[in-house]
């Protein structure tokens, strides 16, 4: 059976929450889709190691199950058995609802199944005061169904990759702003040390970054982002930042944008990565962004578009973990 304009009929889809069996096969649509478009503009493949992009998708359907959905027909192989070939993820932090991801393999696009998974992880009337995504500048498509919803592009979300090849161009923290790593707090604080550091950092985000995410923090220290608090000459916490042996940088929170570059040169030479640093900085943050730059950093192409109904936090002053985590 063909549809209108010649295209093969697709068998019945339905929809469901994720299960542990999907998450590998949502890794392979989400790659399968992104280099569809981006091999397409000349650029190159997604590298095939889905590691890491798997890991995000257990922590997202872990704290948020209702969130994750899967679009699936029948596969054929057996009675009851099916194939993912689209899905969508959001998480809800207090007031904040982010759209993680939403991807359509590339030969059922085209046919509305975008929209009915976006509407299945939509908040409810009155659930939230924010509704937000990041997307890619290059996807059209996707930008104009979003802002249907009042979730409109606002600012660039740039992706700098490199080495500090120029580390005089990084200012240092002022005098009396001191790093704190997280591990000193913790050891610090004996038997409430992890407790007390959860605290001070859940107190931050709340105050700063204008809600709370502590299942996102234990998920980003499980994984090998080491953390640093920044204390100041009167012994209050300043912000945080976190820097990676996998070269991952961010999320980093201050209380003053003035201290977004001095952090961010902290944690570029606080840890030796094994390859080139990445981090993603807002557009808005140029403290961060001219120094990367003057330090030897390198723009990637393509950035992402930060969407939102209203503002989620104060982008002058933070750096967000990923598109996929804000």
């Amino acid at each position: 059976m063909t549809e209108a304009g010649g295209r093969p009929a697709l068998p019945p889809i339905g929809f469901r929450r994720a299960r542990d069996e999907d998450i590998p096969r949502c890794a392979e649509v989400w790659w399968t889709a992104t280099n569809h478009y981006v091999t397409a503009l000349n650029q190159p493949p997604l590298p095939d190691d889905l590691s890491i992009i798997g890991k995000l998708y257990v922590h997202l359907r872990a704290t948020d199950p209702e969130r994750f959905v899967v679009a699936v027909t029948p596969d054929g192989t057996e009675p009851g058995a099916d194939r993912v070939i689209g899905f969508a993820v959001a998480i809800l932090r207090d007031q904040v609802w982010f759209l993680s991801m939403l991807f359509v393999l590339p030969d059922v696009q085209l046919r509305g199944l975008g929209r009915e998974l976006l509407a299945r992880v939509l908040p409810q009337d009155g659930q939230v005061t924010v509704r937000a995504t990041a997307t890619d500048s290059a996807q059209p498509i996707s930008n104009a169904l979003y802002s249907t919803y009042g979730i409109v592009p606002r600012l660039p979300l740039l992706n700098l990759v490199g080495l500090p090849t120029r580390p005089e161009a990084l200012e240092p923290f002022p005098s009396g702003v001191t790093p704190v790593p997280f591990q000193a707090i913790v050891e610090g604080g004996g038997g409430d040390g992890h407790r007390l550091l959860a605290t001070t950092v859940d107190a931050l985000d709340r105050e700063l970054l204008g809600f709370s995410r502590a299942v996102d923090h234990a998920f980003m220290r499980q994984q090998d982002r080491r953390g640093w608090l920044f204390r100041g000459p009167d012994g209050s916490w300043l912000g945080y930042g976190y820097s990676a042996e996998s070269g991952r940088l961010g999320p980093i929170l201050v209380r003053d944008p003035a201290l977004l570059g001095p952090a961010m040169g902290h944690l570029l030479g606080a840890v030796q990565p094994r390859g080139p640093f990445i981090t993603w900085i807002p557009g808005a943050a140029d403290r961060a962004l001219l120094p990367a730059l003057a330090a030897g950093l390198r723009l990637d192409p393509f950035p992402i578009l930060l969407c939102w109904d209203r503002p989620p936090t104060d982008f002058e002053r933070y750096l967000p973990i990923s598109p996929g985590m804000l």
